[in-house]
Protein backbone atom coordinates (compact mmCIF):
# COMPACT_ATOMS: atom_id res chain seq x y z
CA UNK A 1 0.00 0.00 0.00
CA UNK A 2 0.91 3.30 -0.53
CA UNK A 3 -0.42 6.69 1.03
CA UNK A 4 -0.55 9.80 -0.78
CA UNK A 5 -2.63 12.91 1.32
CA UNK A 6 -3.58 15.96 -0.86
CA UNK A 7 -5.07 19.44 0.94
CA UNK A 8 -7.64 21.46 -1.59
CA UNK A 9 -9.04 24.06 0.26
CA UNK A 10 -10.20 22.97 3.39
CA UNK A 11 -10.74 19.98 2.33
CA UNK A 12 -8.34 17.21 3.41
CA UNK A 13 -8.14 14.12 0.56
CA UNK A 14 -6.04 11.18 1.69
CA UNK A 15 -5.55 8.82 -1.33
CA UNK A 16 -4.61 4.76 -0.43
CA UNK A 17 -3.08 2.92 -3.21
CA UNK A 18 -3.73 -0.63 -2.91
CA UNK A 19 -2.62 -3.80 -5.12
CA UNK A 20 -6.14 -4.37 -6.62
CA UNK A 21 -7.95 -0.69 -5.84
CA UNK A 22 -7.39 3.11 -4.83
CA UNK A 23 -9.63 4.27 -2.05
CA UNK A 24 -10.04 8.32 -1.74
CA UNK A 25 -11.73 9.48 1.67
CA UNK A 26 -12.14 12.68 2.90
CA UNK A 27 -13.64 13.99 5.86
CA UNK A 28 -16.29 16.44 4.49
CA UNK A 29 -19.19 17.37 6.91
CA UNK A 30 -22.65 17.79 6.39
CA UNK A 31 -24.10 18.76 3.58
CA UNK A 32 -21.41 18.12 0.88
CA UNK A 33 -21.98 15.89 -2.46
CA UNK A 34 -20.09 13.59 -5.07
CA UNK A 35 -20.44 12.96 -8.43
CA UNK A 36 -17.77 10.72 -11.26
CA UNK A 37 -17.97 11.57 -14.43
CA UNK A 38 -15.13 9.71 -16.20
CA UNK A 39 -12.12 9.99 -14.45
CA UNK A 40 -12.93 13.13 -12.56
CA UNK A 41 -14.77 13.00 -8.57
CA UNK A 42 -16.33 16.25 -8.63
CA UNK A 43 -16.99 17.30 -4.97
CA UNK A 44 -18.73 20.26 -3.69
CA UNK A 45 -19.04 21.39 -0.23
CA UNK A 46 -19.42 24.43 1.51
CA UNK A 47 -20.19 26.29 -1.86
CA UNK A 48 -16.68 25.40 -2.93
CA UNK A 49 -16.00 22.68 -5.87
CA UNK A 50 -13.11 20.28 -5.87
CA UNK A 51 -12.07 18.02 -9.08
CA UNK A 52 -10.57 15.45 -8.07
CA UNK A 53 -8.13 13.20 -10.71
CA UNK A 54 -8.88 9.89 -10.36
CA UNK A 55 -7.06 6.53 -12.28
CA UNK A 56 -8.03 6.36 -15.87
CA UNK A 57 -10.18 3.73 -17.52
CA UNK A 58 -10.94 2.00 -14.04
CA UNK A 59 -14.72 1.88 -12.41
CA UNK A 60 -15.03 4.60 -9.56
CA UNK A 61 -17.82 4.37 -6.70
CA UNK A 62 -18.42 6.88 -4.49
CA UNK A 63 -20.52 7.03 -1.18
CA UNK A 64 -21.37 9.30 1.60
CA UNK A 65 -21.75 8.44 4.86
CA UNK A 66 -21.67 10.92 8.25
CA UNK A 67 -20.01 13.07 6.56
CA UNK A 68 -17.24 11.24 4.97
CA UNK A 69 -16.42 10.77 1.53
CA UNK A 70 -15.28 7.95 0.14
CA UNK A 71 -14.34 6.76 -3.75
CA UNK A 72 -13.13 3.59 -4.25
CA UNK A 73 -11.43 2.66 -7.51
CA UNK A 74 -11.44 -0.55 -9.03
CA UNK A 75 -10.32 -1.95 -12.60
Amino acid sequence: MTLEQQTVGDAEIRRFDYDDATTFVADLGDGAAVDVVGDTAIVVTDGRQYDLSLPENQDATAFMKNGVLTIEVSP
